[in-house]
């Protein structure tokens, strides 16, 4: 459950999912728009942070070119997708994830993400990535 007087999200979204419903030729695509087709339908409150949007950025830089990630930058800031930014307490639960999970590999991005999500009640993520499942939570689907 959210703390009181926060805003109640309903779905993180991860650089992965961005990046899966921009590049037409992934092979997730498909399923990344249905997810925020279905979003919209069902009035879903979306989510991502500033660090997956600083990475979304980078990777769309470098896989598909400076116009497409100014694009990004520009569709977000109009679109239904909230920013939450990290905290420092976030970052601090991102490290505490690293050290717990020593075995998995988290990134830093991905656990601030599961950081933010623990802190606001949220279980599911429009994500490709393998580590949100290993940290349980569910996948979004369309």
């Amino acid at each position: 459950m959210p703390p009181r007087g926060r805003i109640p999200y309903d779905l993180f979204v991860d650089t992965s999912g961005f990046f899966a419903a921009i590049n037409t030729a992934d092979t997730n695509h498909a399923e990344a728009r249905a997810v925020f087709t279905r979003a919209a339908a069902e009035h879903l409150r979306v989510f991502t942070t500033n660090f997956v949007v600083a990475e979304t950025h980078a990777l769309l830089l470098v896989r598909e070119g400076r116009p497409i990630a100014l694009q990004f930058l520009r569709n977000l800031a109009t679109s239904n997708v909230s920013l939450v930014r990290v905290t420092a307490a976030d970052e601090a639960a991102a490290v505490a994830i690293i050290e717990q999970y020593d075995d998995t590999g988290f990134s830093y991005t991905d656990a601030s993400s599961f950081a933010i999500m623990r802190r606001l009640g949220v279980d599911e993520a429009l994500s490709l990535d393998r580590h949100f499942a290993q940290f349980g939570i569910r996948r979004a689907r369309g």
